[in-house]
């Protein structure tokens, strides 16, 4: 169970980590609800951070389950995400996806982001 925990490794921590990710993300994928920003770091593993504005999303209840949602989808998807600084945006009514559908919305925009990076890297390698 430890495998799937969220330690303070896995987490943006602070400002700075936000700043590097908003200011030159490298890879973006959206749907209506979300908005990932990515950037590679250079540690041994993914790290997230999330701005679930109050604007976006009025309820506290329903702020903290978006957060939920996305952290236990992050923690079962990690392996895909290797060595990046993800910030997950909501958008106005992402609340209104049910669980089902929250966790299906988050883990195919964890696919999209996964396949990015692939072809990214499969043309790094092709320009070599």
């Amino acid at each position: 169970m430890a495998e799937f925990g969220f330690p303070k490794t896995s987490r943006l921590l602070n400002a700075a980590d936000y700043k590097a990710v908003f200011s030159n993300a490298q890879f973006k994928v959206s749907c209506r609800h979300f908005l990932v920003l990515a950037n590679c770091n250079s540690r041994s593993s993914a790290r997230l951070g999330l701005v679930i504005a109050k604007k976006n999303v009025a309820l506290a209840v329903q702020r903290n389950r978006i957060k939920r949602q996305l952290r236990s989808t992050f923690r079962h998807n990690r392996e895909l995400l290797d060595k990046l600084d993800l910030v997950v945006l909501a958008r106005k009514d992402a609340h209104t996806l049910d669980n089902k559908e929250l966790k299906e919305t988050i883990d195919s925009l964890w696919q999209d982001l996964h396949g990015k990076m692939k072809r990214a890297a499969a043309e790094s390698q092709g320009d070599r």
